[in-house]
């Protein structure tokens, strides 16, 4: 009777050991890259291609619905969808970007953007605790990850639904660009006020320079407009604007990115706009 159960039980041992052969061969070899989601980016670009779609957070561009099926399309093949938001007539490269001019975003936007990985739990843990002292919602966690996703697709319903859809492509996108390219992405679809989405328009519109050519106080006064586009644009008030570049400089002090005497510098220095008014 044993002797029947073991002859039974040797062809399923076979199966078992053959399938762990296999499972650990495949993982050796690089097959469990299947899985990574960077490896479903390459398959995108066999399907057809999207026609271009202004970003979502574009003030003169509708906002369209998009069935549930489309929603997991754009998860799976973000960069697919990515490159249909995407304008490249005067997309500027990271590496034609003015370092003050990422030290500034990073600093008064996002201080932790190198360290969390989309979604950042410690500014969410403090921004509740300040919006619970003060009773009124005074301070906000969104990363610049979260900004990009909402800026390029989502709309500005504040519903728990959009908010998943926010955190999942975050993550998402987090899992597929590096974080150069997201602020190179985040700079050049972002809107800086008077008419001007993204930063080549901005610098060029604004001090009638390329955005490698920034100086410190352009920069910082440039980084602190997309908080709020309509109030700190210098073409419709100066003195705010200067007055929230103050407050860039200083987080950049406090970050650790310029001392004490270069922010009062720039706090100083005149900036020379290409229009007195817009």
């Amino acid at each position: 009777m044993k002797r029947t159960k073991r002859r039974r039980l040797r062809p399923l041992r076979f199966l078992i050991f053959l399938l762990l052969t296999f499972f650990l061969t495949f993982s050796l070899s690089g097959g469990l890259n299947i899985f990574l989601p960077r490896t479903w980016q390459g398959i995108g670009d066999f399907l057809p291609k999207l026609s271009y779609q202004p970003p979502a957070g574009r003030s003169d561009t509708e906002y369209r619905q998009i069935s549930t099926l489309d929603r997991l399309s754009r998860l799976v093949f973000l960069r697919r969808a990515v490159n249909a938001r995407v304008a490249r007539d005067d997309y500027v490269p990271f590496a034609k970007l003015s370092p003050d001019l990422i030290h500034a975003v990073v600093a008064v936007e996002d201080r932790r953007f190198y360290e969390h990985h989309g979604i950042d739990m410690e500014s969410i843990a403090r921004a509740a605790l300040v919006n619970l002292q003060y009773g009124s919602i005074e301070e906000g966690a969104s990363t610049i990850t979260q900004q990009l996703v909402k800026n390029l697709f989502l709309s500005h319903e504040q519903t728990f639904g959009r908010k998943a859809e926010e955190v999942l492509l975050a993550l998402d996108m987090e899992a597929n660009y590096s974080k150069n390219e997201i602020l190179e992405l985040y700079l050049n679809t972002i809107y800086y006020g008077s008419g001007y989405y993204g930063i080549a328009a901005a610098a060029d519109g604004y001090f009638g320079k390329a955005p490698q050519d920034l100086a410190l106080p352009e920069a910082a006064m440039l980084a602190g407009i997309p908080n709020a586009p309509s109030v700190y644009s210098p073409y419709v008030d100066f003195l705010m604007a200067k007055k929230r570049q103050f407050v860039v400089l200083d987080a950049m002090k406090d970050a650790g990115y310029i001392n004490s005497e270069l922010a009062e510098e720039a706090k100083i220095k005149p900036l020379t706009l290409v229009q007195t008014r817009k």
